[in-house]
C-alpha cells in the first residue's frame, strides 16, 4: 500500500491552495491529489473572476476581517493578478444607498473560462514538477480518517492527513465522509434563485465594474457577473436521488470577441429550520421540480412574459422587442412562477426592481430569466480545530462545498489554511 504524507480530494481552488503551501514549507512532502474528474475542476475552470476584498467570499461564521486580510495577501502573492480599474460607480452607489441597497467596491480579476483553464493547466503542471502526484479520473469511494485509509475505484492508500475540498458539485460526497467519521454537521442554508441575461448596454455598469457586487434587503444579492463575451451555461448536480441541473454563467477572456450580452446572478439566501433542516434536500426538490416543468431542462422566461403573466413560447421568442437569442438555447420557453416559491420570488423581483432603478434598463422585455441557480455549498462541519478546519484528527475539511468559503480566492485561502494545520499536525509525529 502506497503512503503519501498528504492527501488530498479535489483539485479546485482549495486543494490547489493546500497542495502549494504544503509544497512551499516542506518541499520533500509526499502529496496525492485526487480527482473523480479527467480534469482539475473547480471554479478557476468557470470565468474564473477572483475578488481580493473582504468580506466577499468568506462566511464570517469562520473568518474575520483580519484573518481573511493575512491569507488574502498570500493568496495574491502567489496568482499574481492583474487587478481590473473599477470607475465611475459612485453614481450607482448614490442611487443604491437611497433604495437601502449597498453597493460593494470589490477589487477584482478576471481571467475568463479559457484564461483559467490556461491557469490550471499552469499549475497542474507546477505541481507535478514540485513532486506532486495528481490523479485524475479516480473516484474516492471511502476514506477512514482513524485508520489513515483512504480508498479509491483503483487503489489503496495510506496517508498521514487528508484534505476533502471536493466543492459544490461534491457536496453529497463530503456528507458522506462526514457521517463515515463521525463529524457533525448542519446543512440548512441554500441560496436560490435566477440568472438575468440581457444586452450588455442594458446594464452599462459592469463596462466600469466587471462583477458589480448589490445587496439587497431579505438576503438577496447579485452574484457572478459575466459580460464582454458571456454565456449562459448548464451545471449537472447528481446523487444519490438522481440528476438535476441548475444554470450559471461564464465569460470568455477579452482576447475572444465580444457578443453584446452580459449575464449575472440573482440569489436569495434562505436558512432552514425544523423540520426541514436539509437544504440540500430541499435544492433537490426544487431542482426536480423545475426539471419537470421544463422537460429535463431548466426554465427560461422573458422580462416582458413574467410582467404580463403569461408563459413564453419557443415561437414568440425572438423578433421585434426581444432582439438578442438565449445563449442556453437548450432551456425551455416557460413559466418560472410555477417553479420559484412565492416568497422567493417576491424578494428577487422587488431586488430586481430596486436594480432596473438604480441600473435602468434591466428590465426590457427582452431580458431573460433562466430558473434555476442554485447555490449548494452551506455544509457547517463541526469542526474539532476551528483554527485549521480540522474536523477530526487526520481529518480536513475546506472549500465551498465545506462551507468555509464561497469563491476561487477564499477556497484558495481556506486550502492554505488547513495546509497550516496539517504541517502544525505532522510536525508533531
Amino acid at each position: 500500500m502506497e503512503h503519501y504524507d498528504v492527501a488530498i480530494i479535489g483539485t479546485g481552488p482549495a486543494g490547489l491552495g493546500a497542495a502549494f503551501a504544503l509544497l512551499e514549507a516542506r518541499p520533500g512532502i509526499r502529496l496525492a491529489l485526487i480527482d473523480r474528474n479527467q480534469y482539475s475542476s473547480g471554479g478557476l475552470r468557470n470565468d474564473c473572476k477572483m475578488n481580493f476584498s473582504w468580506p466577499v467570499g468568506f462566511p464570517e461564521d469562520d473568518w474575520d476581517q483580519s484573518l481573511a486580510g493575512h491569507y488574502l495577501e498570500r493568496v495574491e502573492s502567489f496568482l499574481q493578478p492583474a487587478i481590473m480599474e473599477r470607475k465611475g460607480v459612485a453614481v450607482y452607489a448614490h442611487r443604491a444607498e437611497r433604495l437601502g441597497v449597498r453597493l460593494l467596491e470589490i477589487r477584482q480579476a478576471h481571467l475568463g473560462t479559457d484564461g483559467g483553464l490556461a491557469l490550471i493547466k499552469r499549475l497542474v503542471a507546477d505541481l507535478s514538477a514540485r513532486g506532486a502526484e495528481p490523479s485524475l479520473g479516480e473516484t474516492v469511494l471511502s476514506v477512514d480518517a482513524a485508520r489513515g485509509i483512504l480508498t479509491t475505484d483503483k487503489r489503496e492508500l495510506s496517508f498521514g492527513a487528508v484534505l476533502v475540498a471536493p466543492g459544490r458539485a461534491g457536496f453529497s460526497f463530503l456528507q458522506d465522509v462526514m457521517r463515515a467519521n463521525g463529524v457533525p454537521f448542519v446543512d440548512n442554508v441554500v441560496d436560490v434563485g435566477v440568472r438575468i441575461e440581457l444586452r450588455e448596454d442594458r446594464y452599462p455598469i459592469v463596462k466600469d465594474y466587471y462583477d458589480p457586487k448589490f445587496l439587497f434587503p431579505k438576503k438577496v444579492r447579485t452574484f457572478c457577473t459575466n459580460s464582454r463575451s458571456a454565456h449562459v451555461v448548464q451545471e449537472k448536480y447528481e446523487d444519490e436521488a438522481g440528476v438535476w441541473y441548475s444554470v450559471n454563467g461564464h465569460a470568455w477572456s477579452a482576447d475572444r470577441p465580444a457578443n453584446g450580452l452580459a449575464n449575472f446572478a440573482m440569489l436569495k439566501t434562505i436558512a432552514l429550520t425544523e423540520p426541514l433542516a436539509s437544504g440540500q434536500a430541499y435544492a433537490r426538490a426544487l431542482g426536480a421540480q423545475a426539471m419537470l416543468l421544463g422537460g429535463g431542462h431548466p426554465i427560461m422566461q422573458r422580462v416582458g412574459d413574467f410582467r404580463l403573466g403569461r408563459r413564453s413560447t419557443r415561437e414568440a421568442f425572438t423578433g421585434d422587442l426581444y432582439d438578442f437569442a438565449p445563449t442556453l438555447a437548450s432551456c425551455s420557453p416557460g413559466d418560472i412562477g410555477l417553479a420559484v416559491p412565492a416568497k422567493v420570488m417576491r424578494a428577487l423581483w422587488n431586488a430586481m426592481k430596486s436594480l432596473d432603478t438604480i441600473v435602468p434598463g434591466i428590465l426590457h422585455p427582452s431580458t431573460i430569466l433562466y430558473y434555476p441557480e442554485i447555490k449548494t455549498y452551506a455544509n457547517k462541519p463541526v469542526f474539532q480545530d476551528t483554527a485549521s478546519f480540522r474536523a477530526a484528527p487526520r481529518l480536513y475539511l475546506a472549500g465551498d462545498g465545506a462551507g468555509t468559503s464561497r469563491g476561487i480566492t477564499s477556497a484558495w485561502a481556506s486550502g492554505m489554511r488547513v495546509a497550516d494545520g496539517i504541517l502544525e499536525e505532522l510536525g508533531q509525529h
